[in-house]
């Protein structure tokens, strides 16, 4: 659903205001009267785009009605990327390339926007950001101390992983700036939870400046932080900084912490070597596939064939992959006068890269490509060069030069 303020015309702006809302139905009025104060005699538009399970699309059309600047809304029904990815939308659809991102709580004071805009017009800048913590900042708009030092240890985790890229910016993780859209591209953007100024940043190599900002409260709603946010940030990290190779890899290590501990509990209740062996490797197998599913390959589950076939080659490969290691590690040993706990850690090590490519390239690979590769038949030089991009582009991805 979209509306504007007048219908059937296009709407021309010298920026755009993205406002992505969740349940923000109280604070429509008055975000849209201060936006256009502060923004008096500028081309603006203000875009909500918005994920709410209340009316806060419904308010938004009625506040449209009787506003002094175009306003407009998208409701999306597949909140697809959680708030970052309803800036993204917001940033496809709007009418001007100079967008500022802000969210619809009022913790981030409309009467900040020319600020942002003055010193992008100063130059020198393809992205200007509110910050909390550099001089004239504030943060007292976190409440409690224990958020302000998660807000804390999350921004020096954040620019510590991206040291050269975030070198310029204090509040990485702020929600409140301005970014030249002819900057980006879109479409290489993968946002997942709240922190989109982040994915930007590690993704697009942009010239930086802030502001200093001071953090409001919260005047209605509830805060949207959770456990469950903080894992998806982590998650999101992680991905950002080492690509899907990365967390690929974890999830083998925690797999194999597991499977240990199940050993080690069927054991001590009497259960023989081999049987308590065989069911902790099975019981690891799927449980790394559903993790698998949920933070590494999700991206790339809506082209790839059907859960149940992708169930059923991952967990054929792992078990004859399994099968396979054990018996080609002692011949390592063997032959190459090793020990053991080195022939295991040399083939566990190919056994990785083997499980990484075999899922980025069967498991989960587009239907159209299976379809286009069936139709040609591949040479042993195109394939060799798919292993070496699909290595280059998930374990290198984005990386700092």
């Amino acid at each position: 659903m979209e509306s504007a303020s007048e219908e059937g015309d296009q709407v021309v702006a010298e920026v755009t205001v993205i406002v992505p809302t969740y349940n923000e139905r109280d604070n429509v009025a008055e975000l849209v009267a201060r936006t256009a104060a502060a923004l008096a005699g500028r081309d603006t538009e203000i875009l909500f785009v918005d994920d709410s399970t209340d009316d806060t699309a419904l308010e938004v059309e009625r506040v449209a009605a009787d506003a002094p600047l175009p306003v407009r809304v998208i409701h999306r029904e597949d909140n697809t990327g959680g708030l970052g990815g309803a800036v993204v939308v917001g940033l496809k659809a709007a009418a001007s390339d100079l967008c500022i991102v802000m969210d619809g709580d009022l913790q981030h004071p409309p009467e900040l926007l020319p600020s942002l805009l003055d010193r992008h017009d100063e130059g020198g800048a393809d992205v200007v950001a509110a910050s909390r913590y550099i001089g004239g900042g504030d943060t007292s708009g976190l409440g409690t101390a224990v958020r302000f030092g998660v807000s804390r240890a999350a921004t020096w985790l954040t620019r510590a992983m991206f040291p050269i890229r975030l070198a310029r910016s204090t509040d990485p993780m702020t929600g409140f700036f301005l970014v030249d859209r002819s900057r980006l591209d879109l479409d290489a953007l993968r946002p997942q939870g709240f922190k989109i100024l982040l994915e930007i940043l590690a993704r697009t190599d942009l010239r930086i400046a802030e502001v200093p900002m001071e953090f409001a409260e919260r005047r209605h709603g509830t805060s949207k932080a959770s456990l469950r946010q903080g894992a998806t940030f982590i998650a999101h990290l992680a991905r950002l900084r080492f690509g899907k190779m990365s967390l690929f890899a974890m999830i083998g290590v925690i797999g194999a912490v597991a499977n240990l501990g199940i050993m080690w509990l069927l054991v001590e209740a009497g259960v023989p070597d081999i049987w308590a062996a065989i069911i902790g490797a099975e019981v690891t197998i799927i449980g790394n596939f559903l993790l698998q599913e949920r933070f590494v390959f999700a991206d790339m589950r809506t082209d790839a064939r059907a859960l149940g076939i992708r169930f059923a080659s991952s967990f054929a490969f792992n078990n004859a992959e399994a099968a396979l290691r054990i018996p080609v590690m002692a011949l390592m040993a063997s032959s190459w006068h090793i020990s053991s706990v080195l022939a295991t850690a040399l083939s566990l090590i190919v056994a990785f890269f083997a499980r990484f490519l075999f899922h980025s390239l069967v498991v989960y690979a587009p239907r159209r490509r299976r379809k286009a590769d069936a139709a040609e038949e591949p040479s042993v030089d195109t394939a060799a060069l798919r292993v070496i991009r699909a290595i280059d582009a998930e374990a290198m991805r984005p990386g700092e030069l």
